[in-house]
């Protein structure tokens, strides 16, 4: 083999207007991924190249000599010192709002350009080839040729979370302009739409966890409901396996597979309305769900599930507010600290609290019947109280736990750590410190009165923020010392 081939070289142009150098990285991706295509289709139809074949991201780049003076208010949309700063980009048609909006910021707070152009960084032929539903990459050995002798594949050193997670070490003296990198991003766009059976293209900016399927009935009715009225602003419903709905009595077919974490989307025509993550049961799936959403930069996540009530005065179907977290789940101890603590954002507290309000039509004193503000313990054993129960119960009684679940601080955590944020309103579904356990027939009761009324809040919530401005919802409390422009 001998020589690289790449698609002809173009000059980095210089952009003060955000939606024409987003038009430029279109063009520029465009070119890139169809050159990939194009080649990788060719070597498994005839034979291989004797070339390697290659083509790279293209790259948003931004250099300041000053000090911006901007609103103190803001946390985003300038960078917090002089310097190079640099983002590679994938899949610009889907982020074209996002990136607009984000280039905007930095061209307007600093009053320099922005440079595009192509990266250095190769596009792994797995994720060139993703959006050609015709084309699908062979296992190892599967091939007349070893695949990566030929096309670049995923590449660990720049699939990590080294900035979100604050160890990045700059290359060349030039820092971070965005969270993630393209390949990070391609690859949770990939897991994302394993994982969920729905596309990426069709989350919307405000997603609810559960992790009970009683929820998703609920919603999809709601969506029903909100599609037969021409005023809702809504637009269409998304199931899974891609199956898109725009009138509220056009029949869903069974999904023929259902997915590990089935996801719904209530969609709005910019992208502000709901999708709804069923999780399922457990930490590890709560860490691998925001992990992947995360790149999508949603506005706010919240969870919205069922939780064991720790205190006697609870009653079954009785809410609670999180307003701290013990983590006990262990799935994010190596990304971010234990000692690091979960603070309450107060725009979601709020935004839930009024949505408990309006839909059980209580308030004040009399709120305090049914809700209660306090600690969540999230922990990884389902089976907990089946073990001695001295030290779990001392340990959650000194940290004033009110709930304990298996999912909500870890949501939290990645929320905090991804900069996105979050809350949780859970449902006492059941009290085993009190000999109220959860079991079929009771469960099956409390569901059907109780999960409409809890699904509902959890919307009214997301309908709340959705018409916060984006700089008060971000708040400054999810920034740390030295912050990528881009949210």
């Amino acid at each position: 083999m001998t020589g690289i081939l790449t698609p002809d070289a173009t000059s980095p142009q210089t952009f003060t207007d955000a939606a024409a150098a987003v038009e430029q990285l279109i063009q520029l991706y465009g070119q890139a991924t169809k050159f990939l295509t194009d080649h990788f289709q060719k070597a498994m139809d005839d034979r291989p190249p004797a070339t390697r074949i290659r083509a790279f991201y293209p790259e948003i780049r931004f250099t300041t000599t000053s000090y911006a003076q901007v609103d103190s208010r803001l946390s985003f949309g300038h960078v917090s010192s002089p310097g190079t700063y640099a983002a590679t980009i994938t899949r610009p048609e889907l982020f074209e709002n996002y990136l607009i909006q984000q280039i905007g910021l930095l061209i307007e707070n600093h009053g320099q350009p922005v440079t595009v152009g192509m990266s250095n960084t190769p596009i792994p032929v797995h994720f060139a080839v993703a959006s050609d539903a015709s084309i699908t990459i062979p296992q190892d050995g599967a091939a007349d040729f070893t695949l990566r002798d030929i096309f670049d594949v995923p590449d660990l050193s720049t699939t990590n979370d080294d900035i979100v997670n604050g160890t990045f070490k700059p290359v060349d003296g030039v820092g971070p302009l965005a969270p993630f990198t393209a390949q990070r991003v391609d690859y949770s766009l990939a897991r994302l739409a394993h994982y969920t059976a729905t596309d990426p293209d069709h989350f919307q900016c405000h997603v609810l966890f559960t992790n009970y399927q009683f929820y998703v009935t609920e919603f999809e009715e709601y969506a029903r409901v909100m599609l037969r009225d021409p005023d809702s602003g809504y637009t269409s419903f998304v199931s899974t396996g891609n199956v898109e709905i725009m009138n509220g009595d056009d029949p869903l077919p069974a999904s023929v597979k259902t997915p590990q974490m089935p996801t719904y989307h209530l969609k709005r025509a910019d992208g502000s309305g709901i999708t709804l993550v069923n999780i399922g049961v457990g930490p590890s799936n709560a860490k691998t769900a925001t992990d992947h959403i995360a790149v999508l930069r949603p506005h706010a996540w919240l969870m919205v599930g069922h939780c064991a009530g720790l205190r006697n005065t609870q009653q079954l179907g009785d809410f609670v507010l999180a307003h701290a977290y013990l983590r006990e789940d262990h799935v994010l101890d190596d990304d971010l600290p234990i000692w690091v603590p979960i603070p309450a954002l107060a725009e979601i507290q709020i935004a839930l609290e009024d949505a408990v309000e309006q839909v059980t039509q209580l308030e004040g004193y009399e709120l305090k019947r049914i809700m209660r503000t306090g600690t969540v313990a999230t922990i990884d054993n389902r089976n907990w109280e089946l073990r001695d129960q001295s030290g779990p119960v001392q340990r959650l009684s000194q940290s004033r736990a009110v709930a304990l679940d298996m999912e909500s601080a870890t949501i939290a955590a990645n929320g905090y750590r991804f900069r996105v944020p979050y809350g949780t309103l859970l449902c006492v579904s059941d009290k085993p410190l009190h000999g109220e356990l959860k079991l079929p027939g009771m469960a099956s009761d409390f569901y059907k009165t109780q999960v409409a009324r809890h699904l509902m809040i959890g919307i009214r919530a997301m309908e709340q923020l959705r018409d916060m401005p984006l700089e008060r919802l971000h708040s400054r409390k999810l920034r740390s010392f030295d912050e990528t422009a881009f949210l």
